[in-house]
């Protein structure tokens, strides 16, 4: 594409130049092809709050990584809030893009800033690395950094600024193998940034990143928390309310937040920001909260917890105040058995003598197990042969679950009854992307699976769920940890249901919350 005729406008700043050179490639590109390099360019107003989010320096020369830097928006943003407030006399600037397409853009927006540098009186020195990032400093991850100092001089910067590339990883890619410390199953290539990023801070440096929540919660990213509040500390944390309106030209959907974070080390407060989209970003609603509220960083878990409002912070409070758990109840959750292509030959749409209900994903629904449903390549009902007994279970009283919710579902948590009494089979199949609830030793009671379902597909439940998950998928694992009320809580909640006979996520949402005393 032909760049040559795009020149800055009198008066432009360097990131509104970025920009406006961002437009231009991303007329030129196909959507299909930034996806797959997770490569979203960042609004100019996005750029400036996070670039306003780095405290000034007081010295007279700071250096500025920009990890993964497209058309250097994130740079140009920062360094000119910098020179702005203060008055820098050097800044080096090292910044890293592989994409061929993108690098000659790259390269005017940085002449760009360094012609508007002069002229402020501030000599800027870049080096664009035309390299991959994580393949080129992953080593840092390993060892403790006096000694990797000494060995490999790795750099350290005063600011880190990045809206890194989002993409799974698979466990054979080369960047989750060189980074195996860190990865636990299958990672986000984001992950990987922010910890390379973690160990190339400064003493008093500053790492600002924007990037999806998922690393929030979950096993998945366990790994990753434990390293990353080993060498960081997050004290600003800004959210969205909108999945769409953040990135909306590029159509990412994925909850994103922005994070200041400085060395590890004592802290006691952490500000959470929130604003609907970009168009109030500059009067966000704004709270000071106690570090240990948000990542109790001593925990096993590390999970990171962000309140919307006052009511997030009123569930937060009564979850905490709860001591039950499913073990301490010796109630288990695992995943549905039933893998639906090793079991193709065996699953059937009709019942016959020899098959047994097969639960779907669609056949959950709040409050209820609806089966049969019939639905294309999803037969109801599966064969019992010896093939398939080992990935059967036993009939008996469970919760059903939906392991993933969709997109655009309003609740995250879809959970319903399932009574052994409905059939007299044997055995029942659960599907794989159905978690169960059970007592693996006796039986879960009825007003005990009325009580739980209920309390899952509830309101409030879904709201203490949505402070920590930031994706679509409903991990055992969080479900593991999730506080329970008393068991007799629990039981007189499915009692009342059973009772009234009223199903009604209606019914539910005001019972539950009327018996907790949340408005």
């Amino acid at each position: 594409m032909e760049i040559a005729h795009i020149v800055p406008l009198a008066g432009e700043k360097p990131a509104q130049f970025a920009e406006r050179l961002g437009r231009e490639y991303a007329n030129a590109s196909i959507q299909k092809d930034k996806k797959c390099k997770g490569q979203f360019f960042t609004p100019l107003a996005i750029s400036a709050f996070m670039g306003r989010l780095a405290t000034p320096s007081k010295k007279k020369a700071f250096s500025v990584l920009d990890p993964g830097c497209g058309l250097a928006i994130l740079s140009c943003a920062l360094i000119e809030y910098q020179v702005e407030e203060t008055t820098p006399e050097h800044i080096i600037l090292v910044l890293y893009e592989t994409d061929k397409k993108v690098l000659p853009f790259t390269k005017v927006v940085l002449n760009y800033l360094q012609v508007w540098c002069a002229k402020k009186k501030v000599a800027l020195e870049f080096k664009l690395r035309e390299e991959d990032f994580v393949l080129d400093k992953c080593e840092c991850l390993g060892g403790a950094d006096t000694l990797f100092g000494e060995v490999f001089g790795f750099e350290k910067y005063d600011y880190i600024i990045s809206n890194p590339p989002y993409f799974k990883l698979a466990k054979s890619d080369e960047h989750t193998r060189s980074c195996a410390r860190i990865v636990d199953g299958q990672t986000n290539i984001y992950a990987i940034f922010m910890a390379i990023c973690a160990k190339m801070l400064a003493d008093e440096g500053q790492m600002i990143f924007i990037t999806p929540r998922s690393f929030a919660s979950g096993r998945y990213f366990q790994s990753f928390r434990d390293f990353l509040f080993s060498q960081v500390h997050i004290d600003f944390i800004h959210l969205f309310n909108t999945r769409k309106d953040t990135f909306s030209k590029d159509e990412v959907l994925q909850e994103l937040v922005i994070m200041k974070m400085h060395p590890a080390g004592d802290i006691t407060n952490i500000i959470v920001s929130f604003s609907h989209g970009i168009s109030d970003l500059w009067a966000p609603y704004q709270k000071e909260y106690p570090a240990g509220d948000i990542v109790d960083v001593t925990s096993g878990e590390k999970v990171v917890y962000l309140p919307l409002n006052g009511r997030d912070e009123a569930i937060l409070r009564l979850f905490r105040s709860w001591d039950g758990t499913m073990e301490k109840y010796g109630i288990k959750i695992s995943t549905g058995p039933v893998v639906a292509f090793r079991a193709g030959d065996y699953i059937v749409n009709e019942p016959t003598s020899d098959t047994v209900p097969l639960y779907w994903l669609h056949n959950v629904v709040k409050m209820l197990c609806d089966h049969p449903v019939r639905k294309k390549d999803k037969g109801q009902y599966i064969r019992v042969t010896p093939e398939t007994k080992a990935a059967l279970l036993l009939n008996k009283n469970y919760v059903l679950l939906r392991r993933f919710s969709s997109k655009d579902d309003s609740s995250r948590l879809v959970a319903a009854p399932y009574f052994g009494n409905v059939t007299k089979s044997e055995f029942v199949g659960i599907e794989n992307k159905l978690n169960y609830i059970y007592r693996p030793k006796g039986h879960l009671r009825r007003d005990e699976v009325m009580g739980l379902t209920a309390l899952l597909d509830s309101e409030l439940f879904d709201a203490w769920f949505r402070t920590f998950n930031g994706n679509i998928n409903v991990s055992a694992t969080e479900l593991r940890m999730m506080p329970l009320p008393p068991i007799e809580t629990i039981r007189e909640i499915g009692r009342k249901i059973i009772l009234r006979n009223d199903y009604s996520i209606d019914y539910i949402n005001d019972l539950v919350l009327d018996y907790f005393k949340i408005l």
